[in-house]
Formats: structure tokens, sequence, C-alpha cells
């Protein structure tokens, strides 16, 4: 099985190669790596690891963590590897077909962020407006938007009372950025975590301003 982990630890020579080590003798094999953030000498990571079958993840917390100043954010299933460069096949994906450009937006964006679902939405005075969902977006309705229309991108508070109980339940964490314009925006989730950094905030705002130049929105 195949898992996402996301490790704090000492920006310092050496510190992910102990990381490593220690996931090895669990029987933990890297996939991938990717660094999320680095700033007062700390880093954030991710890592896509693979274990035995039978293995508990709880194992992956221990192992990491035996090494001094790593502290494990949050461990989650995750199908497939870290591929940080998919950013420009899926851009070149909506400028072939603009007229699903929405659609594919959403479909792709989950894997680009790391995140489980994504949903574009549109302000309206009627209430909020679903334009477009990845296949693994919940069918709640959406009505109250109250942070639409959006400035800048942004990290949202999980615990307002326009999220809904079902979101709150499996502990979802959101973020959201303008797409083209204040009154359009899109929101990406991760159930069950972990915490959407600022580095992710920023690069979701970038990706969907490139976007938005390619649709035109």
């Amino acid at each position: 099985m195949s898992f996402l982990i996301r490790v704090q630890l000492p920006d310092t020579p050496g510190t992910l190669g102990a990381v490593a080590t220690a996931l090895g003798t669990v029987g933990a094999d890297i996939l991938s790596v990717d660094v999320v953030e680095r700033s007062g000498g700390l880093a954030i990571d991710d890592l896509v690891v693979e274990i035995p079958s039978g293995r508990l993840p709880d194992a992956l917390i221990t192992a990491a963590e035996s090494v001094d100043g790593v502290e494990v954010d949050a461990v989650r299933p995750y199908a497939g590897v870290l591929d940080t460069h998919r950013e420009l096949e899926l851009v070149e994906e909506i400028a072939a077909k603009p007229a699903s450009g929405l659609e594919i937006l959403a479909e792709g964006v989950p894997r680009i962020i790391r995140a489980g679902w994504a949903v574009v939405v549109e302000y309206a005075e009627a209430g909020a407006l679903r334009l477009a969902s990845s296949s693994a977006a919940p069918e709640t309705p959406i009505t109250d938007l109250p942070w639409l229309p959006l400035e800048r991108a942004t990290i949202l508070d999980a615990e307002e009372a326009w999220v809904p109980e079902t979101w709150k339940e499996l502990g979802t964490e959101l973020a959201a950025t303008p797409l083209g314009k204040p009154g359009k925006a899109l929101l990406v989730a991760r159930p069950g975590g972990p915490n959407f950094r600022a580095a992710e905030v920023a690069r979701l705002a970038h990706f969907a301003g490139i976007v938005a130049v390619v649709l035109d929105s």
C-alpha cells in the first residue's frame, strides 16, 4: 500500500536521509519526495512511501519521529506518486479543450495540490453556483459561501457555519483561490488533512491565474 506522509524536519544536511533510513527499518520504500515549504530552519516535506501488506501506517509515524527534531503532520493513503510537473500538462489539456476547461481543472487540480477533491464555484445573488466538480467531490449542496467574492487565495476556516457537517466530521481542510475574477473561485479540500501550507496556497493561486488567462475567465 502507498501512503503520503507529511513530515516537519530540521532543514539540515542529512536529516532527510536519516528519515529515509528510519522508514526503511519498517519496510517502507520511498517512491518520491516533494519539498512543500522551507522557512525558519525547518522544512515541510511530502513523501510517498510504499509499505508491505499488513503493515500498519502507524509504523511510519513511529519510525519517522525516531529521528531527532522530526514531527509527522499527517499520514494518509495515496494513489500514485508525486508529480510536481503536472501543471504544464494540465494547462495544455485545458487549452486544447476550453469548452470543458472548468471540468478538466476541477478533476486535475487535486493531483497537483494533493487534495481529495475540488469544485469551481461562482457567486450569484440567488446563492452559490457550482460550475464544475471533480469526480470525488461530495454531492452536498453548497448554497452559502460567505467568503465570496474572494480577492486572494486563502486558507478557509473549516469550522465555520457554512461548512456542511459531513465535511466537518471528516476533518476536511479547505483552501480557495479566485479564478480570474473575485466572484468565481476554485475550492480545494483535504478530508482528514493535512493542513494547507502557505506555499501550497501560493502555488494554487499561481496555477489558477494561469488557467484563468487560458480560459479568458
